[in-house]
């Protein structure tokens, strides 16, 4: 039976070769030159430190950071802006956290909204991954129009297609 996997994921290298080539634009912007703090990447929390002196130029580091991340041909919606900024001493530092995975909230949002459509296909939560199968393939492409659609506020990846 034809079937495929929902995933959100953000490619590691990529992200780096963003958040190194928002380092460089950092040190190259003339409003931003003598700041001190700056970008930093956390592998194993999958986080970005981004700190500065003031809010402003965090927000600044905000966008450098949406551009390039943009430019590399990552989805925005995969970095988590939500949290405070806090104060820290001199400097001023936020963390950015990058979505990876679809939490159980998601997935059963898709599920909804597959299962609203009217479409005969079988849906599975797997872990960080949703699984949709269906006896004809053109059912399957309709669930992967119809999602891409949909704003689930993550970026979402259709993989390991079977027929």
């Amino acid at each position: 039976m034809p079937s495929f996997d929902i995933v959100s994921k953000v490619d590691p290298q990529t992200l780096e070769n963003a958040v190194n080539t928002a380092k460089k634009e950092l040190q190259t912007r003339y409003d931003l030159r003598d700041t001190k703090g700056g970008i930093e990447l956390d592998k194993k929390a999958n986080t970005i430190q981004l700190s500065s002196e003031n809010s402003m130029r965090v927000k600044s580091l905000e966008d450098i950071l949406l551009t390039r991340i943009v430019k590399q041909g990552l989805d925005g919606t995969c970095l988590d802006f939500s949290e405070e900024e806090q104060a820290s001493g001199a400097l001023v530092k936020k963390t950015v956290k990058v979505r990876a995975g679809i939490d159980k909230d998601t997935s059963r949002k898709i599920g909804k909204l597959i299962k609203d459509s009217k479409l005969k296909v079988d849906v599975q939560t797997q872990d960080e991954q949703v699984r949709v199968a269906s006896k004809k393939i053109d059912e399957l492409q309709q669930v992967m129009a119809l999602l891409r659609g949909a704003d689930l506020g993550i970026p979402l990846q259709f993989v390991n297609m079977k027929s």
